[in-house]
Order: C-alpha cells, then sequence, then structure tokens
C-alpha cells in the first residue's frame, strides 16, 4: 500500500469520527410536537385516543409506552412511528462549510502519488475529498494493492491514467472520465500520459 494514500484516510477516519448521537428524549420530542401543532394536553391526548394522564407521564419521562400507544400518538400526531424517534430536521443542520483556494490544501508526497488534502479545517468529516497527482508510470512500482473501508469516487481532471483493480480488467481514463468503486476491493492508479495526471479522489470515512 501507498503510505500516503492509506495513512491519508486512516488518519482522517481516527480524526473525523462523528460524535455518539445523543439518545433521543421521547418526552421531550412527544411535547415539541404537541406544542408546534399549538394543542394543549387535552387535545393532544384525545387526538391520540390515550388518556391526559398517559400522555402527561410520556411527556415527563415517568412512561414508557407500550408500542400500541407509540401508534396511537402516531396517528394523533399524523406522523409515522419512526419519526417519533427522529429528531427534526432542523436539528441536522450545522451550516458547516470549508474553502479550499487552489493549491491551498494540506500536502502529502510519496513517490507515486501527491495528494492535495481539501476541506481540511472541517472536523468529523463524513468524506475525504482530495486532489491527487498520479505519479507512478509503472504498477510495479507500488507495493501492493491500496485497499481500506469505504467507498470512493475518483474523478480525472487532467492526464490519461490506467485504474487498476483486483477483480477487473486494467481501464484507461481520460479528462472527465469517472469510477465509483467499492475501496475494499484493491486498486492502484498509474499516469500512462507524458506528464502527471491529476485527480479529484472522495473517500467515504463511514
Amino acid at each position: 500500500m501507498t503510505q500516503s494514500h492509506g495513512n491519508l484516510i486512516r488518519i482522517a477516519r481516527e480524526n473525523g469520527k462523528s460524535a455518539e448521537a445523543e439518545p433521543l428524549n421521547l418526552g421531550a420530542r412527544v411535547r415539541e410536537l404537541r406544542k408546534e401543532r399549538k394543542w394543549t394536553l387535552e387535545q393532544a391526548a384525545t387526538q391520540a385516543g390515550l388518556a391526559r394522564s398517559t400522555l402527561s407521564k410520556i411527556e415527563n419521562g415517568q412512561m414508557s409506552p407500550t408500542y400500541d400507544a407509540l401508534k396511537k400518538l402516531a396517528v394523533g400526531l399524523e406522523i409515522s412511528v419512526p419519526q417519533l424517534f427522529t429528531p427534526p430536521q432542523r436539528d441536522k443542520i450545522n451550516g458547516r462549510m470549508s474553502i479550499t483556494k487552489a493549491g491551498a490544501g494540506a500536502h502529502q508526497a510519496t513517490t507515486t502519488y501527491e495528494h492535495e488534502l481539501l476541506g481540511e479545517t472541517l472536523t468529523k468529516k463524513q468524506m475525504l475529498p482530495y486532489r491527487a497527482r498520479i505519479r507512478a508510470r509503472n504498477i510495479e512500482e507500488f507495493d501492493g494493492w491500496v485497499r481500506h473501508d469505504g467507498e470512493e469516487f475518483l474523478y480525472v481532471l487532467t492526464g490519461v491514467i490506467r485504474l487498476y483493480t483486483e477483480f477487473y480488467e486494467p481501464v484507461e481514463m481520460r479528462r472527465g472520465d469517472s469510477a465509483y468503486y467499492d475501496a475494499t476491493m484493491g486498486h492502484n492508479v498509474i499516469s500512462t500520459s507524458d506528464e502527471d495526471a491529476t485527480i479529484l479522489w472522495v473517500t467515504s470515512l463511514v
């Protein structure tokens, strides 16, 4: 495995692991859904066909509802049962963004590849984008296959490359060509053009 490629992905995984999801507070979620509809406890209980005291206990975490009660709640709130356990979408929007000016990404180089890491300032990423200059001209320059967890997308920016994979015949690819593949399958890339080819690589980290 080329150390740059493998280490880049390993380090990104270690540094960018998603934070543990906070356990959902069902009572607070039910109360929020009720208040969004501007319903009183009595109104919501009537809609769901539950006793007011039962709904109050659910909202205050004093009772774990049965599946039958969950179904009644969902019907009364006009949502599906899974939506009772799904935080509102607005809570997931964090507006994060990272701009990387041309040539300003962090560089890592080996004899076969030179990587420029993009979007470096964002932590807990779910994908790792990087621009790679392909220096290798022969598959023999690699010490075995590159392989790692996740999926990978490759897009040729300049030059001509040959994509080698463990289970397929080598494929010649030119500017504008792309490939999406299972990254646990061994893979390597060489440049077949006179100049070093450049590609955009995006690797999933989840």
